[in-house]
Parts: structure tokens; C-alpha cells; sequence
């Protein structure tokens, strides 16, 4: 099976969970949720979605990660070269507050790298992917553009855009914020935040607060697509995948 092919299921599964996320959005005043051991939201739609995704991937014969299944032991995942990673609804809790900027998130990892992002806004329609060998697209009802390839930042311009998250925000991203010059802010949830680098809607993206690996996957691999790295905040590496313990370090993300 090509990376073509690859995308295309990926695509198709985000699609129609995307679908089944909006029913209960829609149909819902209120949404009911419950507490996980780690104390984040879980709502019927992360397990719909879920359940939705898994079925459709089985067809690749490839493992999965997704943040509602048991994870596999480290000793065995380690020797895998390719796998699924997938956060069914990232931005759960934005999806209570419904404001509607949430995500389906499929990422395809090849050698604890991102290879293929899939990541859907249901809401709003829109999908984005990235081609390994040809760079990211975004898709709007049925218009496709190509998105450009960013710039080197310069950290000394003024009125960078810098986005932030609107549940998360920390006195270490304000610390951040002070050594710019007059930034520009942006409050976003979800992956959404990391595709904004993508789009050239933002021009940096502070993270110094806990993710976990099917946060970034997706949209790291799309960001990368068009010059946009997600660097440990040493600068001189990017955050990689399959580790041990799944939470993410603290990172940057800029072109």
C-alpha cells in the first residue's frame, strides 16, 4: 500500500468521523462529559469517533496509538517502523464549550517520525493533509489549495503572530511572550494552533505545557509540509515520537 492510498483511507476515516462527532455536537445543549484518570474531559464523541477510525485503519494492517485505546507495551511498540497515532477529538474541551474549533487528528509515524497528517475541523469543513513528497493542502468543502512554503522567522520583527491556547495559558508562555517585540496574539484550541503556522496565520507557537504525542502528530507532519518545525526549546531538534512515556517535552514551533 502507497503513501497515495494511505492518505486516502486516513482522509476517508477522519471524514466520517468527523460526521459522527457532528451529530452528537448538533444534537447536543449541553454536553455530557466525564473525567479520565488524568482528569481531561471524555464525551461520547471521542469514543465514536474513536471507534470509527479504528475500523477503518484495520484495512491498512498497520498498529495503532490513539488516545482512547490501551497503549501497547514500549518493548514491543519500540521496533515498529510505521504506525497510526490518532487523537479521535482533539480540543475535547472546546467541543463542550462548543465553540466549534476542534480537530480529528491522524497521523501516519515512520521511524518515530511524522510521515502523513491527516487533521479535520469538522465545523468548519475543512481538511488538511500533507503528501510526503509534494507538501500540505488544505481542502474546503471541494476547494483544494496548496499551502505555501513559510519563510525563516525572524524572532527580532515586531508584531510576530503568536498563537496560544485559549485553555492553557501559563506564566512560562507569558515569560515567552515578553521577550518579543510588540507580538500580536492569537488564541486558538486544538491542532488548529499548529496548523495557523501552516497556513501563515500565525508565526509562532509557544507550547510550554503538557501534550501528549496524538496532540502534535498530525499537524506537525502537515507544518512540516510547508516549512514549519515543531523544535524542542533547546532549538536544536525536533520533538519526536514513540517515546517511552508518550507526553511530549516543551516546544516551539516557527518556520
Amino acid at each position: 500500500m502507497n503513501h497515495h492510498e494511505m492518505i486516502k483511507i486516513a482522509s476517508e476515516a477522519a471524514l466520517i468521523a468527523g460526521e459522527e462527532i457532528m451529530n452528537i455536537y448538533n444534537d447536543s445543549k449541553i454536553i455530557d462529559f466525564e473525567n479520565k484518570k488524568d482528569n481531561s474531559p471524555l464525551t461520547k464523541a471521542d469514543k465514536a469517533s474513536n471507534s470509527v477510525i479504528s475500523k477503518i485503519l484495520k484495512k491498512t494492517k498497520i498498529e495503532i496509538i490513539s488516545e482512547e485505546k490501551k497503549i501497547t507495551k514500549y518493548d514491543k511498540r519500540k521496533k515498529w517502523k510505521y504506525y497510526w497515532l490518532i487523537d479521535p477529538l482533539d480540543g475535547t474541551k472546546e467541543f463542550i464549550k462548543k465553540n466549534g474549533e476542534f480537530t480529528v487528528n491522524i497521523a501516519l509515524i515512520k521511524n518515530n517520525l511524522p510521515y502523513i497528517g491527516i487533521v479535520y475541523c469538522p465545523t468548519f469543513k475543512t481538511l488538511y493533509w500533507n503528501d510526503p513528497k509534494t507538501g500540505s493542502y488544505k481542502k474546503h468543502i471541494d476547494n483544494i489549495v496548496k499551502l505555501k512554503k513559510r519563510k525563516e522567522l525572524n524572532f527580532k520583527d515586531s508584531n510576530l503572530r503568536v498563537v496560544t491556547s485559549r485553555s492553557h495559558m501559563n506564566k512560562e508562555t507569558e515569560g515567552f511572550l515578553t521577550k518579543l517585540n510588540n507580538p500580536k496574539i492569537v488564541p486558538v484550541g486544538s491542532s488548529l494552533k499548529i496548523l495557523f503556522l501552516a497556513e501563515n496565520k500565525a508565526d509562532i507557537y509557544p507550547r510550554y505545557g503538557p501534550t501528549m504525542e496524538w496532540d502534535t502528530a498530525a499537524a506537525h507532519a502537515i507544518a512540516n509540509g510547508s516549512n514549519v518545525k515543531l523544535f524542542n526549546t533547546n532549538y536544536e531538534s525536533e520533538i519526536s515520537y514513540n517515546k517511552k512515556n508518550l507526553l511530549n517535552p516543551f516546544f516551539v514551533a516557527y518556520p
